[in-house]
């Protein structure tokens, strides 16, 4: 959320009852234009939040594998339906944005390649076609490595 020029993410934790929902109803152009902003939004903090755990800002504890994401899906279905496509929509979207990181064997890996070849007017020569290959290929297992042993942990409460 903005709210006077700061953005602060909003955690949905109250003392008693809990709020009404209220429905907000929009037209369609104006629904496209809130989901395409919503869109941007989820895409910029996984970006800002990658760049941060990289550069040590943020803990890798961040990194969620498939056990975190079946468990908040579950607590999302318990909330209602709205609850449950929003995290569809938020998981859609960090995972299409991961999908553009410029590694081999991803689209923005491939998106890289036409980059060089476009920039060059030859193709990436298959000698290191292989060694970007196995690089990337050993980057996606790191990742992974550590998100199911986040996940792992987080089950363990460790």
């Amino acid at each position: 959320m903005n709210e006077g020029g700061r953005e602060f993410g909003r955690i949905d934790a109250f003392v008693g009852p809990a709020p009404e929902m209220v429905t907000v109803r929009q037209g369609p152009v104006d629904a496209l234009v809130m989901g395409a902003q919503r869109t941007w939004e989820v895409s910029a903090l996984t970006v800002r939040m990658l760049g941060r755990m990289l550069i040590g800002e943020a803990s890798l504890k961040n990194l969620s594998g498939p056990l975190t994401i079946a468990d908040y899906a579950g607590q999302s279905v318990q909330l209602g339906l709205a609850y449950y496509l929003g995290f569809l929509a938020v998981v859609s979207v960090s995972l299409g944005v991961l999908n553009l990181l410029p590694l081999p064997m991803l689209d923005g890996g491939h998106l890289m390649y036409y980059a060089f070849e476009g920039l060059t007017g030859r193709p990436v020569s298959d000698l290191w076609l292989a060694r970007l290959q196995r690089g990337g290929i050993a980057l996606l297992l790191m990742m992974m490595s550590v998100a199911l042993f986040n996940d792992v942990a987080r089950l363990l409460g460790l």
